[in-house]
């Protein structure tokens, strides 16, 4: 665990027993199985999107495809009576699809990742919203798929299964990208993209494989996503969810420069929102106060890493100088 890593996880320490002292609510075992629930729910998403920062590029369009995605399968499930299996696998090769799209426009056609899923944003919001003639996909009342909702939705001693599925997202996601030659390539993409093509890295590869995996997991995040709500209102559904993968990538290391970052510290980021979140619902704060706490978190994550990466060029000035003088590098003060 990095140092940046363990301040995080104190201050989420700190923070949850300030809640719990305010509201003892915040330790019941049913306030803590539904925080679990949501930390798996956006953690997907959340990493999902650093495998993009990692590489310097961003993805704008996750609510969107959440909210198209979600809406494919509901309607797949439900009207068409699909057989739930199939249709998770449609879902992923859709994700996996749209990733592709993402990557070959970024890394063929040289259109900045902002644009491209700016872009996108907007096209999957209103193909969804055209595709249920703005209406609602959901689940009739009363109807089940227990099969289904035992898989995606239930729970396994105590503990939601979007949480375990977040859980070994994670495990394997850590494994990509600390310990694969493919991730050593992904953090070299992100610091320099130019360098690492002289060293005989395809980063055009490199790049569409990040938006790729990244379109996959959100694939994924749209399946348990759906399920946790069991309708999908396409104007709203999924909004802003980008906004809360880039505020958890931001606190957990991640660069928006790219070629940094710590999945442990995505998880951590991912833990402290929901932690926030829950603090401003259980104080009976207007929750249209979570944007400004996470806007407010992106742009003290974004000032921290600023401040962060001069201080490292400043000492890394200081060692050179002292090297090239010929005298021991300076201490930290």
């Amino acid at each position: 665990m990095q140092k940046k890593d363990l301040g995080l996880a104190v201050l989420i320490l700190i923070v949850g027993v300030i809640v719990a002292i305010i509201n003892p609510r915040f330790v019941s075992a049913v306030n803590l199985a539904n925080t679990a629930n949501l930390v798996g729910l956006f953690g997907l998403f959340s990493i999902a999107s650093a495998f993009v920062i990692v590489t310097g590029g961003i993805d704008l369009s996750i609510g969107s495809v959440i909210a198209l995605l979600g809406v494919l399968f509901v309607d797949l499930v439900v009207s068409a009576a699909v057989p739930w299996p199939l249709v998770v696998l449609i879902v992923l090769a859709a994700g996996a699809l749209i990733g592709l799209a993402h990557g070959w426009l970024v890394t063929r056609v040289g259109i900045q990742p902002f644009i491209v899923t700016l872009c996108g944003l907007l096209i999957y919001r209103g193909a969804a919203r055209y595709y249920t003639h703005d209406g609602t996909a959901g689940f009739t009342f009363g109807q089940s798929i227990p099969s289904l909702e035992a898989v995606i939705a239930g729970r396994s001693l105590g503990i939601p299964h979007a949480t375990i599925a977040f859980a070994v997202v994670a495990l394997a996601s850590w494994f990509v990208l600390h310990r694969t030659v493919f991730g050593r390539h992904l953090f070299a993409v992100g610091k320099n993209a130019s360098a690492a093509r002289y060293t005989g890295i395809d980063a055009a590869r490199v790049t569409t494989l990040a938006y790729v995996i990244c379109a996959s997991l959100t694939a994924l995040s749209a399946i348990f996503i759906a399920m946790y709500t069991r309708s999908v209102q396409p104007s709203s559904h999924g909004s802003f969810y980008e906004l809360y993968g880039i505020a958890a990538a931001v606190l957990g290391g991640f660069s928006l420069r790219g070629g940094e970052g710590s999945v442990i510290g995505v998880v951590l980021g991912v833990i402290l929102l929901q932690v926030l979140q829950n603090l401003v619902n259980l104080l009976g704060i207007p929750s249209s106060l979570n944007f400004a706490v996470m806007g407010s978190v992106i742009l003290a994550g974004v000032i921290a890493d600023i401040q962060i990466t001069r201080y490292r060029q400043a000492r890394r000035a200081r060692i050179a100088l002292a090297e090239t003088a010929g005298s021991p590098a300076p201490a930290d003060r």
